[in-house]
């Protein structure tokens, strides 16, 4: 077990838990679904993304904000029917049709043939069952798909979490969500029709490294660089095939 930093108050820690649980469910839900006018209207109404509890300081993070809070501002209130289709047809080619080449899967990204459903796969879902938890349909929604991952970090960092549950989620984003997250955020944005999804992944990826730099503070532990995680990753052993039963999927959370 790693210490976390007695420099933080318990307390603060809990209220740290809170949001970024918080933050982390609403940026899953941007890569579940296409944005209907519900979902829209709701990001509008709680003036997201300025409302999440972690607020971004890189400049990455800050550029990722502004886009995101600028495509939210240029939609119509409600969704005029050619933003919507915009949405509908942008969601599809990203996340559905694979038309941008760029999977929301992580075996496509770190598999040398860049194949689906490979060992990434299993090693995630491997990290799932320790937790008593699975894909509803790893054939409709691969157990290393970003709305997982995410949804899987919102797991581990509920505040009745041990405290333990700190290091594992920092691993976990080093083995897995960091090593493709990126190279996913910049070809979507690059490829995408609409500055909301452009917004969303960057957004994403930009919170997620900060998150993960708050974590190496929490437990007073440098990140390890990218080389080490990749050699510690080609030497670990074969994740074996496990059993699913359930994880969120296409119809959302049902933990």
């Amino acid at each position: 077990m790693t210490a976390v930093s007695k420099a933080v108050p318990d307390h603060r820690l809990v209220e740290f838990r809170t949001a970024v649980a918080a933050d982390l469910t609403v940026l899953a839900i941007l890569h579940e679904r296409e944005a209907d006018n519900d979902l829209i209207q709701s990001l509008k109404t709680t003036g997201f993304p300025k409302s999440l509890g972690l607020k971004l300081i890189s400049r990455q993070g800050c550029d990722a904000t502004r886009m995101m809070q600028n495509a939210l501002t240029e939609l119509s209130d409600p969704l005029a029917p050619d933003d919507t289709d915009e949405l509908a047809a942008d969601y599809a080619a990203i996340y559905l049709l694979h038309a941008l080449a760029a999977s929301p899967n992580e075996s496509f990204w770190v598999d040398e043939d860049h194949l689906e459903r490979q060992l990434s796969m299993f090693q995630v879902r491997a990290c799932y069952k320790r937790h008593g938890l699975a894909a509803a349909d790893w054939r409709k929604r691969s157990d290393d798909h970003l709305t997982l991952q995410l949804q899987f970090l919102t797991r581990l960092i509920e505040p009745e979490k041990p405290g333990d549950a700190w290091s594992e989620m920092a691993q976990f984003m080093d083995e897995h969500l960091l090593r493709w997250l990126e190279k996913f955020a910049l070809r979507v944005a690059n490829r995408c029709t609409t500055e909301f999804y452009g917004g969303a992944v960057l957004l994403t990826n930009a919170y997620c490294e900060e998150l993960r730099e708050l974590l190496a503070r929490i437990l007073e532990t440098p990140r390890p660089s990218r080389e080490e995680i990749e050699t510690r990753m080609k030497t670990t052993t074969p994740a074996p095939v496990v059993s699913v039963k359930f994880m969120p999927g296409a119809d959302g959370p049902s933990w």
